[in-house]
């Protein structure tokens, strides 16, 4: 599929149920259009994840980049799942709006960076296309931490970090050709081998995921993928992703939270028109990368960005700090009974956990990065914003991923310096407490949060999901996400245990 080749507008092009698209743009105020031509944009980025993140995120930037310079960046964005997001983005011609969550009311403004909406599976072809194309040079993911299917515990260098036995990614191994991949690894390294076969033009492939060295996590799973594989011709393709291939580090930042049917409802009202995928977002957004590109890029720093030689002060700091407490509000404020973030602020042990959570995390980040006071009294301020509701059941999901990324490497350096870490374990008991399964089942977990670990979870607890939760639940639910060596911590498993009867009984004890 070409760019902006969408077929009819899903609704009338005109009265009061038009649909944004290409024909009703000149109807919006002038504010309210894109920042750049859309039809003059071409299909020089390939995005995985077609989610509400990446189109409040990097969608943006890429749109300021090519007003800015002139240069016709635009992204074909693929949905390894939403057949529904894409069929909306293609019956918008890629239009979509996001509306800024200010304190003091939102700002919407229609995005048209979107130059191609591709499903993984049916549009294998074009998708494969696009990867060989010397005009597509560079690459970028949003696919959460579950998309990269590394084993728990694995490090980011090692070699063996790819999960071959997750059933994804062994059904992708054992298929007899690449045109049903159904991971994004498998259909990445499938496209990529399609570059090389093609001449080999230099790209680069951007992790834009919540991961402590994201480069060098996708690289390593990409290429456990490719040696794990049967494909003729896999040693030259190896060779060629570690001539060819750039997988730099970066730094995403914007909360984006999930959109509700007022919050279309609002978009309608701003634009006049009908958005069937409208997003809403904080204003602040931050993205940081490593300048370690193989070819050329958009200009992204023309909006703001900034490319250091070394993303890892920055990626450490954010994962630490505001992704860190951010799981620990999600755990502690459900088991209070809050709903959202800005709920658990209101509570009168919110600002204490968040200003808590980073002083003691603060000394375990690297020189060179944001200072954690500060960046806690940034957090405060956008947790508190009363235009934003980010569910906590959102956050807490998918917690067995999260929470080694997040909280387990500073808690070991800070038991191995002997430092007391009172709000990390209250956080690890928040969790042990979360991790129990709904009383009506379907696989979601007593706060309603998913994971896909969740059936293994629940089997921790072998007295049974009502029994109170004993130290040996901790030691098993510890060894269960990779963390042995926290689960062989007496100390910090009885500190836990001893939390969790108050966060049962809904009291948050700091």
């Amino acid at each position: 599929m070409p760019p902006h080749s969408a077929g009819p507008a899903s609704g009338p092009a005109s009265g009061p149920d038009a649909t944004l698209a290409f024909g009703t743009l000149d109807r919006l105020a002038p504010e309210l259009r894109p920042a750049v031509d859309p039809r003059e944009l071409r299909s020089r980025i390939v995005h995985f994840g077609l989610g509400a993140f990446h189109r409040a995120h990097q969608a943006v930037y890429t749109e300021h980049a090519a007003a800015r310079s002139g240069e016709p960046w635009g992204i074909a964005a693929v949905a390894p799942r939403s057949a529904d997001t894409v069929a909306a983005l293609r019956a918008q011609d890629g239009l979509y709006s996001v509306t800024g969550l200010h304190g003091d009311g939102p700002v919407t403004r229609v995005v048209g960076s979107v130059t191609e909406a591709l499903r993984m599976g049916s549009d294998a072809a074009r998708i494969d296309t696009l990867l060989a194309s010397p005009d597509v040079t560079v690459v970028t993911l949003t696919i959460s931490e579950k998309g990269y299917h590394r084993r728990p515990g694995s490090g980011v260098l090692d070699a063996q970090a790819l999960d071959t036995g997750a059933p994804g990614i062994a059904a992708d191994l054992a298929a007899p050709d690449t045109a049903g991949l159904a991971t994004v690894v498998g259909r990445l390294a499938a496209g990529l081998a399609a570059r090389q076969r093609a001449g080999g033009a230099p790209v680069t492939v951007v992790s834009c995921d919540n991961m402590a060295a994201n480069g060098p996590a996708l690289a390593g799973v990409l290429r456990g993928f490719v040696e794990a594989s049967s494909w003729p011709g896999r040693r030259a393709l190896l060779d060629w992703l570690e001539t060819s291939v750039a997988f730099p580090s970066t730094v995403v930042d914007r909360i984006v939270p999930a959109t509700a049917e007022a919050d279309r409802a609002a978009a309608h009202r701003a634009l006049g028109v009908r958005d069937g995928v409208p997003v809403v977002a904080e204003p602040y957004r931050q993205w940081v990368l490593e300048d370690a590109f193989a070819g050329a890029r958009p200009p992204w720093e023309r909006d703001g960005a900034l490319f250091v030689p070394d993303v890892v002060p920055y990626q450490l700091t954010k994962l630490r700090l505001l992704n860190g407490s951010h799981s620990a509000l999600a755990h502690i404020g459900a088991a209070a009974g809050c709903g959202s973030v800005a709920e658990a602020l209101a509570t009168e042990w919110g600002e204490r956990l968040v200003r808590a959570f980073c002083a003691e995390v603060g000394p375990t980040l690297p020189a060179g990065g944001p200072d954690p006071a500060a960046y806690a009294d940034d957090l405060v301020a956008r947790f508190r914003n009363p235009g934003m509701r980010h569910l906590l059941q959102q956050i807490g999901s998918d917690g067995s991923l999260k929470l080694p990324e997040r909280w387990f490497g500073a808690l070991r350096a800070l038991r191995a310096a002997s430092a007391p870490t009172p709000v990390l374990e209250l956080a690890l008991a928040a969790w042990v407490n979360a991790t129990r399964p709904a009383p009506d089942g379907g696989g979601r977990q007593v706060y309603g949060t998913t994971d896909p670990a969740a059936a293994g979870l629940a089997a921790c607890r072998r007295d049974g999901p009502d029994t109170p939760d004993t130290a040996d639940t901790v030691r098993r639910l510890l060894g269960a996400v990779g963390a042995a060596d926290l689960a062989g911590d007496p100390a910090l498993v009885s500190a836990v245990t001893a939390r969790l009867p108050a966060l049962r009984a809904g009291r948050v004890e700091i």
